[in-house]
């Protein structure tokens, strides 16, 4: 969930996944979705003074105000992630009577992209939101719109250059992985096993954003004396993700747990598990699908739980875009303008709070 290969990079910070697809806006959703809802009126005879604004209450800062135009550029809907990215973004203008919402292609091709971004940046949009194929490879057309007076949201994967944007979201891998390996970690410490066989499968292996998760899952598992007995990548494919897991199970007899970077590759997994009838071990997920989701409220099964990446980060994009073009800042904070950056949380769905979860997934 990360940075600057080409095409696959983040489910979440990299590039679109293939397929179906690397939750929801966890704890940062609804606290980052909330923050950028509070703040003061956006109509300028309401606006109060600088000094008042931190007392205000939350909520007046959807009341309208100066009209705006929120550019958006994002990759093509290939997995459920990304599709969701897209959905959420123009669900969440459409709320707003004055922001008018400009989208453009989505589309894979760096190059595609770029001129699409150009095209914005030449009608002048109050505000650019944009989720880049590549971070690195699209630096210096973000660079051209700020340089062109216009704020950059750069939503989740980031661009090397910080004056490329005015504001980064995203979600936060090394997160997913901690959240995950204490999921694991103090389940088995609390069934007393001692030497556990816990597997991982990754989504791309050479990604930064699959290296951060894999780190946050070992330092987390460290914390209760476990390690990874075995990983592989799955390439955030179900096709893959179905072979990769069927390979784990036949090299692996006995296993005590296994966590799935991805609920769209986790897909093909569980339909490898099934196939198999094994079922001596749990299972975590990742990113926070609606079909994961469902499979944890229903029970029965080895998913127990899956930890966050939500695409609810771009509606938040929009809240954070729209703030900016009308020079606001958020009212839970003492500060008067948007911050630089916000990392959003990942959080664990469990049977137990899937419900409230379960309206923020997405579609695999």
């Amino acid at each position: 969930m990360r940075d600057q290969s080409p095409r696959r990079q983040n489910p979440r910070q990299q590039g679109a996944r293939p397929n179906r697809r690397n939750v929801l806006f966890g704890g940062a959703v609804v606290a980052a979705g909330g923050l950028a809802a509070a703040c003061t009126s956006n109509s300028e005879k309401d606006d109060p003074a600088p000094a008042a604004q931190a007392g205000s209450l939350a909520g007046d800062n959807d009341k309208p105000g100066t009209q705006v135009t929120l550019g958006f550029s994002a990759p093509a809907a290939d997995h459920g992630w990304i599709a969701a990215i897209a959905k959420s973004a123009e669900a969440q203008a459409r709320k707003y009577k004055d922001v008018t919402f400009k989208p453009v292609e989505p589309t894979n091709d760096i190059n595609q992209q770029i001129s699409a971004v150009e095209s914005l940046i030449q009608a002048k949009v109050n505000v650019l939101v944009l989720l880049p194929n590549d971070g690195e490879q699209l630096n210096q057309v973000a660079r051209k719109a700020m340089d062109a007076g216009i704020p950059v949201v750069n939503l989740d994967r980031v661009f090397p250059d910080k004056l490329s944007y005015r504001t980064w979201i995203g979600g936060d891998n090394y997160g997913m992985g901690v959240s995950a390996g204490h999921y694991i970690g103090r389940k088995l410490k609390g069934k007393g096993v001692s030497d556990p066989v816990i597997v991982e499968i990754q989504g791309i292996a050479t990604l930064p954003l699959t290296q951060e998760r894999s780190k946050g899952f070992a330092d987390a598992l460290k914390s209760y004396g476990y390690s990874v007995t075995a990983k592989q990548d799955a390439k955030f494919t179900v096709e893959s993700g179905n072979q990769v897991a069927a390979n784990l199970l036949q090299a692996h007899k006995k296993i005590d747990a296994m966590w799935n970077h991805d609920d769209d590759q986790g897909v093909g997994v569980l339909a490898a598990i099934k196939q198999s009838g094994r079922k001596e071990f749990f299972m975590v997920g990742g990113a926070g699908s609606a079909n994961a989701m469902r499979e944890i409220e229903s029970g029965g099964g080895v998913l127990e739980a899956t930890v966050t990446y939500p695409p609810t980060m771009a509606a938040s994009a929009i809240k954070l875009g729209r703030l900016i073009a009308h020079g606001r800042g958020m009212a839970d904070l003492v500060e008067l303008r948007v911050p630089q950056s916000i990392t959003l949380a990942s959080e664990t769905v469990t049977k137990d709070n899937v419900d409230t979860y379960l309206p923020l997934g997405f579609e695999s």
